[in-house]
């Protein structure tokens, strides 16, 4: 079963229901509902998204969309050794190493991420949802 770091943005995408990623990723979420892959999301992402949320809708009302979506992920804490790990990296964007490093701590087979181009410096094979499920197609 493939572990996914699953990135902010793909996240919002489900959440917020962005029009033109929706689909696909409604699709790469029912994979982990199934059972078929385990997905982890820092606990950064958790509020960045009740952020992001609370803007578009009443605070409640992001509360509970995200108590639903945690239970299709696990969650890396964003501790003192991903703070130290991502304030000494080369990455130019924080919040994509603070991804990176959480994508290690939890031994992520790959990282999941609408913007492939800021992972440059991944060790870890990094896909689009597109991509991803193209790859799993040939696995179910």
């Amino acid at each position: 079963m493939d572990k996914i770091l699953v990135d902010t943005n793909v996240v919002l995408d489900l959440l917020s229901e962005r029009k033109g990623f929706i689909e696909e990723t409604q699709i790469f979420f029912t994979l982990a509902s199934q059972d078929k892959i385990k997905l982890f999301v820092s606990t950064l992402t958790f509020a960045n998204a009740h952020y992001i949320l609370s803007n578009q809708m009443k605070i409640s009302g992001a509360q509970k969309i995200l108590r639903k979506f945690k239970i299709l992920v696990d969650c890396v804490s964003f501790d003192e050794k991903i703070l130290e790990l991502s304030l000494d990296s080369k990455f130019k964007d924080y919040e994509d190493s603070i991804q990176y490093y959480s994508a290690l701590a939890c031994s992520a087979d790959l990282i999941v991420t609408r913007n492939k181009k800021d992972f440059k410096l991944s060790s870890l094979p990094v896909l689009d949802v597109k991509e991803y499920l193209m790859l799993k197609k040939a696995d179910l």
